[in-house]
């Protein structure tokens, strides 16, 4: 029995660091590394983030692009230059890399720990 349980809680560890991450040649950034970039115009800044948490409290330099609509508002974004992505925990902005990179985005960047890393 210990055993199962031992194998389920791996398993279990295994599909959150998978979800969790925002897949390969995906870089990350911690807020302290975000900050210098705010008053960079090379860079999008995309927040995924529903419209009322993104009306609630935002950086002002992030667009509010939400995860569920993504696919289809990708084409507003530029693949000339770098994407950041922010969520509130850094879950939805992982997965919101994952969408872009499959839309064919190769500079792509994902905040680690979201808007709960920013207070």
């Amino acid at each position: 029995m210990d055993y199962i349980g031992l194998l389920i809680l791996v398993l279990l560890v295994s599909m959150y660091m998978v979800f969790k991450k925002p897949g390969k040649n995906i870089k990350q950034i911690s807020i302290q590394e975000l900050k210098p970039l705010l008053h960079d115009n090379s860079r999008q800044f995309i927040d995924v983030r529903t419209p009322g948490e993104f009306k609630q409290n935002h950086i002002r330099q992030f667009k509010n692009m939400p995860l569920q609509s993504l696919s289809k508002s990708a084409h507003k974004l530029s693949k000339d230059k770098e994407i950041i992505v922010i969520c509130q925990s850094g879950m939805r902005s992982a997965n919101a890399c994952r969408v872009l990179k499959q839309k064919g985005f190769t500079s792509i960047t994902n905040v680690k720990g979201g808007m709960n890393s920013w207070y």
